[in-house]
């Protein structure tokens, strides 16, 4: 379902998801829009490297997680997963099947663009029976920034491509000015191609702030090389 609850044969009762969970901007804020059509969000899902804790692809700490979903008042559930796609694709439909049989019928990505992704998110959801939620799918997403910076939320930048943009990127603020110099190097504003990855830190569906107290940029080799921010204390 690209577009969100069509209004089909459903009662408010029965909009009932689960929420995929990055920790990121674009994963918030289509949690927050499938609240405000009138989904009852009952758990954030969160897939987390099995080598590292972290975050599959923002390398955001399990940690950090946590803390948002306590935050906003959801209960995280987090389940790690191997690197291998297919049997990453095995332990995605484990998980979403175990809360599932909660009664839960929807499940909320937050896909903008990107077809091999929507298309797999519809198949895979379409093998378990549940219906997939995409609020931000097909939207501009500059005008996707625009909003969420306009309704309150906070995020920074925790992970890159080094090649795109580099360390002096690592732990800025997603705001305004940001995305005019994303544009200027050619990089989609909402980092949809895997240019960048955010951390939410404020929002309002949060309780208070997080306060990143320490961290700093650290460098990775791999197929591409990344900067991360190495976050080590907050609250």
């Amino acid at each position: 379902m690209r577009n969100g609850y069509n209004g089909k044969n459903f009662s408010m009762d029965n909009l009932t998801a689960i929420s995929s969970w990055s920790g990121g901007k674009d994963s918030c804020l289509a949690c927050y829009k499938a609240m405000q059509q009138g989904y009852q969000v009952k758990y954030l899902l969160n897939f987390i490297s099995r080598e590292s804790k972290r975050g599959c692809f923002h390398g955001i700490e399990s940690g950090l997680m946590k803390l948002q979903s306590e935050l906003i008042g959801i209960p995280l559930v987090q389940k790690e997963v191997t690197a291998d796609m297919k049997k990453y694709e095995e332990e995605f439909k484990e998980a979403v099947t175990a809360l599932k049989t909660q009664t839960i019928n929807h499940m909320v990505f937050g896909d903008i663009f990107l077809l091999d992704q929507i298309n797999w998110v519809e198949r895979v959801c379409n093998d378990i029976g549940i219906t997939a939620v995409e609020p931000l799918w097909n939207n501009n997403p500059q005008d996707l920034v625009s909003e969420f910076v306009n309704l309150g939320f906070e995020a920074v930048i925790v992970s890159c491509q080094a090649e795109k943009l580099g360390k002096d990127f690592i732990g800025r603020r997603i705001d305004k000015k940001l995305t005019v110099e994303l544009k200027e190097k050619g990089v989609c504003p909402c980092g949809e191609n895997g240019e960048f990855h955010t951390l939410v830190v404020d929002g309002p569906i949060f309780k208070r702030k997080i306060e990143i107290l320490e961290s700093e940029p650290v460098l990775k080799e791999g197929f591409w090389k990344h900067w991360f921010l190495d976050i080590k204390n907050y609250k």
